[in-house]
């Protein structure tokens, strides 16, 4: 019996992992599990090791990036070592965080929550592989090879909790009913309010004193309000600091500002007015932006890493490069986003609800306008933009001064799986009639999900569009899928959030 055994175990594990982007990999992770019964045999054991191998690979790169020094490797884009250290920090906790969640089984049959740690893990690392070419030096190639070392048991976990992959696991695991205890819509428990106001009325000058000031680790939210006044600062909200709700007294009077760029040699991940990594975080009536200008390129205004993070009555104003919805699942409410080129973009699972989308105007020497550019790289991650209820529109100025010179899109794919939708919202006359674009020297036109669904105003004609096989005009139960209960899993923690909602 104990052969049989064996031999049942093995063919298991032979079939699981060659359902694996790295069979070789999975097979040699999964000879570390325990054969004392035939019962430690299984796909959720095989991807319990699977994470534990990707965890100590991530440990590898991170070491070697604390190794690094100006003599062995040179940045080209400031902050580029400083960012990988970052997002290794934030897989490597993802990753942890995931084998205990897949140890603490119950009956809600959920692994949404898994799903977003892996693909915002996977997202860190192509991240730092960008910012890694604007590099030289004689560590670069070795980190390059350490880092896609440690991707490949990183996508085999992906893929065993993919619907894509026939042997994804069925295992009942704990749901992320409670991650969120605060349930009042109306009577958020805030363990500390600390006021932040210019004029010295508050308890602080600045924001950043104020979320230095804020306890680390806090199971509850802590609220920081912010007076009116422009606040001309770089914010960030580190991952030690989960639970922040940011409140000001109005998008147009409670503002913080920066100009950080990439023609000033800022990375794009790093160039961000308000970097936002903390799980839980809120904002609500402030507005954040990058007011670097057109002519600096890609010049961020909101970064957001953050797990289960909302934006509610929020203007994000920049130009090229805005929104960085970089990662983890995202909420946007009634906000008004502003920008030229690829304006929102990232790899988050986000949906924008009643959001007001404003093109502007671009340098002369540019005819186009992207809103998006989604960069999901993997068909195993649940992650893309849905756009519900929104109004697609153009400034005065670009609608005034163009004279049809510029041309402008809903999107154009980052990465090959780019997944965008808009649905039931209003696209203006200025949405050129082919509606998307593709990225020169790029492909992804047949691997893409571009879709559209019961929009209305005069760039919603369908009948122009691209005619590529990743372009679809969605039914009633496509769109359905990117509502917020079943795209972000919303009725979980948005009511946590304080954050009204629709999902119809």
């Amino acid at each position: 019996m104990a052969i049989s055994s064996f031999d049942h175990s093995t063919s298991l594990i032979k079939s699981v992992c060659e359902s694996t982007p790295y069979p070789e990999v999975c097979f040699l992770s999964s000879q570390k599990i325990s054969v004392s019964s035939e019962n430690s045999y299984n796909n959720v054991n095989i991807l319990v090791q699977s994470l534990n191998v990707a965890v100590t690979e991530a440990n590898k790169v991170y070491n070697m990036l604390l190794t690094s020094t100006d003599d062995n490797i040179q940045e080209e884009l400031m902050g580029t070592i400083q960012d990988c250290k970052e997002l290794y920090e934030i897989t490597i906790s993802s990753l942890n965080e995931g084998i205990v969640q897949l140890n603490t089984s119950s009956s809600s049959n959920d692994l949404t929550d898994i799903s977003s740690l892996l693909a915002a893990a996977a997202t860190n690392t192509d991240t730092c592989l960008e910012e890694l070419e604007f590099t030289s030096g004689p560590l670069k190639p070795l980190l390059n090879d350490t880092i896609n070392a440690a991707y490949e048991p990183l996508l085999n976990s992906l893929s065993l909790i993919s619907d894509e992959n026939p042997y994804s696991i069925t295992m009942s695991t704990k749901g992320i009913d409670w991650l969120f205890e605060q349930k009042d819509t109306n009577n958020i428990d805030y363990v500390n309010t600390l006021t932040v106001a210019k004029d010295g009325s508050g308890n602080f000058t600045t924001i950043t004193d104020a979320i230095n000031f804020a306890p680390n680790d806090s199971v509850s939210k802590v609220l920081i309000y912010v007076k009116a006044g422009l606040y001309e600062e770089y914010v960030v909200i580190p991952k030690n600091k989960p639970n922040i709700v940011l409140r000001g007294e109005g998008k147009d009077v409670t503002q913080i500002s920066g100009s950080r760029n990439m023609i000033d040699h800022w990375a794009t991940y790093r160039s961000a007015t308000v970097c936002v990594s903390g799980k839980g975080f809120m904002a609500r009536d402030i507005g954040f932006h990058n007011v670097a200008g057109p002519e600096k390129e890609q010049a961020v205004a909101l970064r957001v890493n953050s797990q289960y993070s909302a934006f509610y009555r929020c203007t994000i104003s920049g130009y090229q490069d805005t929104l960085y919805a970089h990662s983890f699942t995202q909420f946007y409410r009634e906000c008004d986003i502003y920008g030229t080129i690829d304006f929102i973009f990232g790899n988050a699972a986000v949906v924008f609800q009643k959001c007001n989308i404003i093109t502007r105007m671009p340098m002369p020497d540019q005819h186009i306008t992207v809103i998006t550019a989604q960069s999901r790289k993997h068909l195993i991650t649940k992650t893309g933009m849905a756009f519900k209820n929104c109004s697609i529109s153009a400034s005065e100025e670009l609608l005034d001064s163009s004279n049809g010179l510029v041309k402008s899109y809903l999107g154009r794919p980052w990465r090959s799986y780019a997944r965008v939708v808009f649905i039931e919202s209003y696209l203006d006359g200025f949405i050129d009639p082919e509606g998307w674009v593709s990225w020169p020297n790029k492909g992804g036109l047949d691997t893409v999900y571009y879709g559209e669904y019961g929009n209305s105003g005069p760039g919603s004609d369908l009948n122009g569009r691209v005619n590529w096989t990743g372009h679809h005009v969605m039914d009633s139960n496509e769109a359905s899928s990117f509502n917020v209960s079943n795209f972000i899993k919303g009725e979980h923690w948005l009511v946590a959030a304080s954050v009204p909602y629709d999902d119809n």
